[in-house]
């Protein structure tokens, strides 16, 4: 997102658009971001168009309220301040419940291109598949979005003579302390924000022996990442 929009979107957290919307007058709004009022105008329809927050026109101005997506995206900057800012740490972890997906990694993992860029940049082939694991408590959503504040390795995507694929953000993990892999944040996904993604060299779920509704704790050094 454009730096501009960003400060925008953080003046509107300032003044409480995350909990309750807030009314906005055009003419103080664009004085506090030091533009003029119809760039403030433009800002703010950009934000909406993007899905970070929502509007309803008043006749003294806008009630304006940070939609979830726009919280969401305000949290990735904050962890990511947070990192440069204060104590680092060193590990993380995370728990996640299994259960079965779409079967989309399947085919993705199976893609020679993809499967190269695994081995080169973490070091392991992939096992066409991924293992699906849901998080269920506010501590490791919240572990989530702080590990997506780092950069993480790309995996680039490409063109072939049928369609795009999209690039790929992987963390290095231990799963249940016994086997490396990674988790893998797809650029294109049907997953919403509580659901983690893992790849290995292996089938995690034969060599663990995991059936759906089974704990997996995943752990990452985060000094790989900084």
């Amino acid at each position: 997102m454009d730096d501009k929009l960003w400060y925008t979107l953080f003046l509107l957290a300032r003044k409480g658009a995350v909990k309750n919307p807030v009314e906005i007058s055009s003419t103080r709004f664009c004085e506090e971001l030091n533009v003029s009022q119809q760039t403030a105008s433009r800002r703010l329809q950009e934000l909406e168009k993007l899905g970070y927050i929502t509007r309803e026109i008043k006749r003294q101005g806008q009630l304006i309220k940070i939609t979830e997506k726009g919280v969401n995206i305000l949290k990735e900057l904050y962890y990511g301040l947070r990192a440069i800012f204060e104590e680092k740490p060193t590990i993380v972890k995370l728990e996640g419940e299994v259960f079965t997906g779409l079967g989309e990694g399947r085919f993705y993992l199976s893609l020679e291109k993809y499967r190269k860029q695994i081995l080169e940049k973490l070091g392991f082939l992939p096992y066409p598949g991924t293992l699906n694991l849901k998080l269920k408590n506010k501590v490791d959503l919240e572990t989530r979005k702080m590990l997506k504040s780092f950069s993480g390795i790309r995996i680039k995507g490409f063109k072939n003579d049928l369609r795009t694929y999209g690039d790929a953000i992987c963390y290095p993990v231990l799963i249940n302390e016994k086997i490396s892999g990674a988790i893998i944040f797809a650029q294109r996904t049907h997953y919403g924000d509580d659901v983690l993604e893992i790849i290995a060299p292996v089938c995690l779920r034969e060599t663990l022996k995991l059936n759906d509704g089974d704990t997996v704790v995943l752990t990452v050094d985060l000094r790989q990442l900084y």
